[in-house]
């Protein structure tokens, strides 16, 4: 797993998501394992706030980003914006 998909995980977890849980039973028929019945259940798990601390404590503070992160991150919330307001 790389840094990236950490961090991915871990800002999912800090903001909450909502996932399916699926729950199978099966029974044996004729040696063979058959799916009798399957249950697929929307799970909402609710934001964790440690996982947010850890999130916010590890982040570089705004003030120390250099002019090109600043510019970098302004475009990219730019482009958030533009692509919400389509």
């Amino acid at each position: 797993m790389e840094q990236a998909d950490i961090k991915d995980a871990l800002r999912r977890r800090a903001v909450g998501f909502e996932t399916d849980e699926v729950v199978e039973e099966y029974s044996v028929s004729d040696g063979e394992p058959v799916l009798v019945k399957r249950k697929v259940t929307k799970k909402a798990v609710p934001p964790d706030i440690s996982a947010a601390k850890l999130l916010l404590e590890s982040e570089t503070p705004v003030a120390a980003w250099s002019d090109e992160q600043l510019a970098a991150e302004k475009e990219r919330l730019l482009g958030l914006l533009r692509a919400e307001a389509k």
